[in-house]
């Protein structure tokens, strides 16, 4: 059973953070060992873009199923299974001897990091409370920032130094030590004895899996292809039909409630068009700084360290802010630099030098992901019964990875009419700012005024609870 407060709270959070950094780090890793593992493998565009396709597909399709279930069989039993799973995967990429081996075990990987992603958010959740719980959610924010451009750094210092394999090895270690940690240091959640939704489960796994081989496949077949409009509209239909059978099942995987809350829906969408944005930013800046300025894979991941100090320095002064400024408003200050940041970006020129072009719009960028991560992130479990932990964390996680997606197709899509490399990568990250300024539209509209009605709510419930004295007149 869980406490008011872990007996090692350092530890908890510490393994909390290592295993969603692992898993952050193989997201972002991947892509400046992605020229080496071409090379080195001999592999098509197509198998090539299949590599990070397998595990976002499986990623993404198996998150709601991944959070939900740890609601039912315990948090900390599915936290080690998932990492069992992506520790095992981890290695089967390290020796992976041809390119339908390295695709099967990515996807294999996506499985345990579908599992660990939401169980590591719902313990944090069920470990903390209060203050604590707010500056565990800061940790928790700034290492899905510096996570990924770390993953940029090793990526390609591993890559250049020894091999792109070594990136994956180092996750078997790491792994095995969380899983003595997690079993040692981690409190059991209770189980739940409710059935199993199960027809949710395979809804919600088809009908976001469908949804995510669209969005990837789609900048390799074209938006009109019958291909990917046939599996846009079978999602469309899995996910109509999950809305039907979570407003009847008793134990639903995906409580149609979550979404009553503006507050909630609204970090939802604004983390979809965010993560839409920033994985379109790793995406091109890392190309750019290779296909255009000529630079080797580690002085490209090292061309990111300005932007992660930056990111982490702002997530750890969240918590302070906070005593000043609301989660909403740290949310629409935050998106709102990172537009800026990403704007300036946008308008990089080969002519122009890395401090002006690229150095100073990433110190932006970093800046204002390290006061929106956490706001996203505490917006989108805001207010959420225990009972529905895990299932707010996959949705948190889910928006993530379908932004992801879905940024990312639309992005290619967009370089692709860019005459030469540093065209696409402007045109792309213009497309990116907007993505940003519409998030912030979603901040505005209905994050802020969720958030007021939400304190408005919990003030009057506690106002008209009686103190301990008066209870007993």
């Amino acid at each position: 059973m869980t406490t008011d407060r872990p007996a090692h709270p350092r530890a908890v959070l510490a393994i909390i953070l290592a295993a969603y950094c692992m898993i952050l780090l193989d997201n972002s890793v991947i892509f400046t060992g992605l020229p080496s593992i071409r090379t080195g493998m001999d592999l098509t565009t197509a198998e090539l873009s299949w590599v990070q396709n397998a595990y976002t597909l499986v990623f993404g399709g198996l998150l709601l199923l991944g959070a939900r279930a740890g609601d039912i069989v315990g948090r900390r039993r599915l936290f080690v299974v998932g990492l069992v799973i992506f520790s095992t995967a981890s290695f089967l990429i390290g020796i992976a001897p041809y390119a339908g081996w390295l695709i099967a075990a990515r996807a294999l990987q996506g499985v345990g990091a579908a599992i660990v992603a939401p169980a590591s958010l719902s313990l944090l959740t069920a470990h903390f409370h209060g203050d604590e719980r707010s500056r565990a959610v800061a940790w928790y924010a700034a290492t899905a920032g510096v996570g990924a451009s770390l993953g940029l750094v090793l990526g390609g210092a591993l890559a250049d130094l020894v091999s792109w394999r070594a990136g994956f090895f180092v996750n078997v270690p790491i792994g095995v030590a969380m899983v003595v940690a997690a079993r040692r240091y981690l409190d059991e959640t209770p189980r739940s004895a409710a059935r199993f939704d199960v027809p949710g489960a395979l809804l919600a796994t088809a009908g976001a899996g469908t949804l995510v081989y669209a969005l990837v496949t789609s900048a390799e077949a074209g938006w009109t292809s019958p291909r990917i409009l046939g599996a846009l509209g079978v999602s469309v239909v899995l996910i109509t039909a999950l809305v039907g059978n979570e407003s009847r099942a008793g134990q639903p995987i995906m409580p149609l409630r979550l979404f009553a809350s503006r507050e909630r829906s609204g970090a939802y969408l604004a983390r979809m068009l965010y993560l839409g944005a920033m994985i379109g930013f790793f995406f091109f800046t890392t190309q750019y700084l290779q296909g255009v300025l000529g630079w080797t894979p580690l002085q490209a991941g090292l061309g990111f360290l300005p932007m992660t100090a930056v990111n982490f320095a702002v997530a750890m002064a969240v918590p302070r802010l906070s005593a000043h400024l609301t989660t909403s408003r740290l949310l629409v200050v935050g998106t709102a630099v990172t537009a800026v940041g990403m704007a300036w970006l946008s308008s990089v020129a080969p002519g122009d030098t890395f401090l002006w072009g690229i150095g100073l719009p990433m110190v932006l960028i970093g800046g204002g992901q390290g006061l929106a991560f956490a706001p996203l992130t505490s917006a989108g479990i805001a207010g959420v019964d225990a009972r529905d932990a895990g299932a707010a964390s996959g949705l948190v996680n889910t928006a993530h990875q379908l932004g992801s997606a879905l940024g990312l197709a639309v992005l290619v899509t967009i370089a692709a009419a860019g005459a030469d490399l540093a065209d696409e990568v402007r045109a792309a990250l213009t497309g990116s700012a907007v993505l940003l300024g519409l998030a912030l539209l979603v901040a505005l509209a209905l994050v802020v005024p969720g958030e007021r009605r939400r304190v408005a709510v919990e003030h009057a419930r506690s106002d008209s609870t009686p103190s301990p004295q008066e209870a007993l007149r």
